[in-house]
């Protein structure tokens, strides 16, 4: 006689101090602290469990430390964005919201959507999407300086500005060194690092924000990774209507070093004028040119990873 095998589909809601879990369909619940004990129980529970697929919501980086335990010992975690579980749970009407709330709607979002359990970073990729990021904060709080430096009236209030604009733009400097260092100290990332870079207009920052920002880059096909970059056409239609076509969604870091590499590839990068010429011809808006070659370029630049060839003007 076969038995019925019961799926089951869990949702971890993460805060900073504890985890919040609940086990579909036999609505189990657990309330731990998170750390290392916290860690250790929710791993063990969950691998007596079998889950077909485990639900987090990306917390601004608190998910990572129990994402990353969970996927070692070969569980099943998608990490998903927020705002799909928020508006999922408006859909079914779940208008509260608590943490047990939380992980009971991200059972029930596992269940029901099934997002695709994608490899987690490793922790080398980890660190460099840190310092990456930390290098765009630095960059951002520097604009800010200087923005202030042209306005300060008094002598003293422009010391202090020009003081610390000193400091971040050494620190901006060193981080930049840093980032060089452990490019070259991996093979793998030295050599996508010097494909990604052989592309005209692609620079030592997008190369950089592309491998950590976008580990999938080179794994996905071109409509993958336009969609998860947030670069994708999206469909506004509804009977014989027929709206504009945009995009929306997908990493914004991402994408903001993509556009600004573009810029630089439609003056640069042959291929590239070519297409945004093109498209100028046949009379499209400026916004979908460049967005239509940020499309091309990240395209290219995943084509090229895949397979692992070199730039060519002439297959691109």
């Amino acid at each position: 006689m076969n038995e019925t095998i019961v799926e089951k589909f869990v949702g971890i809601d993460v805060s900073k101090s504890t985890l919040d879990v609940c086990i579909e369909p036999a609505v189990q619940t657990l309330h731990v602290s998170y750390d290392e004990a916290g860690i250790r129980q929710v791993t063990g529970r969950l691998k007596e469990v079998n889950p077909t697929l485990i639900v987090i919501e990306a917390t601004g980086g608190l998910e990572v430390r129990i994402a990353t335990e969970l996927a070692g010992k070969g569980l099943p975690v998608a990490v998903i964005n927020p705002r799909q579980a928020r508006d999922f749970a408006k859909a079914t009407g779940r208008l509260a919201k608590t943490d047990q709330v939380d992980a009971a709607v991200l059972a029930e979002f596992a269940k029901a959507i099934r997002p695709q359990a994608r490899p987690l970073k490793d922790a080398d990729t980890r660190a460099l999407d840190d310092m990456v990021s930390r290098r765009r904060q630095l960059i951002d709080i520097r604009v800010q300086e200087t923005l202030r430096l042209g306005t300060a009236a008094s002598k003293p209030m422009q010391k202090s500005l020009n003081k610390h604009i000193v400091w971040l733009d050494k620190q901006i400097a060193e981080l930049d060194g840093d980032l060089a260092e452990r490019l070259h100290e991996s093979d793998v990332w030295r050599a996508k690092d010097d494909l990604l870079r052989g592309i005209p207009g692609v620079g030592q920052v997008t190369a950089l924000t592309m491998l950590a920002k976008c580990p999938e880059i080179g794994t996905l096909n071109r409509r993958e990774i336009a969609a998860l970059t947030g670069v994708a056409p999206l469909a506004n239609d509804s009977g014989k209507h027929r709206g504009k076509r945009f995009v929306w969604g997908g990493r914004a870091d991402v994408r903001a070093v993509l556009y600004m590499a573009t810029v630089t590839a439609i003056r640069c990068n042959d291929p590239i004028k070519a297409f945004a010429e093109r498209l100028k011809k046949a009379g499209k808006p400026p916004k979908v040119v460049i967005v239509a070659c940020m499309r091309k370029l990240l395209t290219i630049m995943n084509s090229m990873l895949k397979n692992n060839t070199p730039w060519n003007q002439k297959t691109a």
